[in-house]
């Protein structure tokens, strides 16, 4: 079957539209399905994302962001590019030109213009001590050998226990 617009290839794509009850049926091949905005193999749909990450790729080349590297941690830049993560704060601090530069293409500025986070006084807070923050602590005051905060880091645990058996 050859395609209802050129009429040239054979028609891979098949549309049904049903509009007011009626139905039409339409047959395109590839390159007029992805002309008239159908998604096929040929048509790959173009993200913001790839355009970013394209530009990342192409920074990446140069040599001198490749040197740039972590003393403290020893994270590199192309470490960063791989996985998306900073190794430790000082990468920051390392890493600073190339991720201005990140910055100033993602968001168009290096600056923060937008809202600041002011958070609830942590007397407005009052979070309930769970399990895990609990053994974490217990973990560390045995590690730090002081154990008359264990004992009684202990004894809320077991009270938190019977609580929710």
């Amino acid at each position: 079957m050859l395609c209802d617009n050129c009429k040239e290839r054979d028609a891979v794509v098949h549309l049904t539209r049903i509009v007011d009850n009626a139905v039409t049926q339409l047959h395109l091949c590839e390159k007029c399905a992805a002309a008239k905005g159908v998604e096929t193999t040929l048509s790959v749909p173009q993200h913001p994302l790839g355009d970013i990450l394209q530009a990342v790729q192409q920074q990446a080349s140069s040599t001198s962001e490749d040197a740039a590297a972590c003393a403290f941690c020893g994270a590199s830049a192309r470490d960063f590019r791989a996985t998306g993560r900073l190794g430790c704060p000082h990468c920051y601090d390392a890493m600073e030109q190339s991720l201005r530069e990140l910055l100033r293409r993602l968001h168009g500025s290096s600056r923060h213009v937008g809202q600041r986070y002011d958070a609830p006084a942590s007397h407005l807070v009052e979070k309930p001590d769970t399990l895990h923050d609990l053994r974490d602590r217990l973990r560390r005051a045995v590690d730090g050998e002081q154990f008359e905060l264990a004992a009684e880091l202990r004894d809320r645990i077991k009270a938190l226990e019977t609580e929710t058996v």
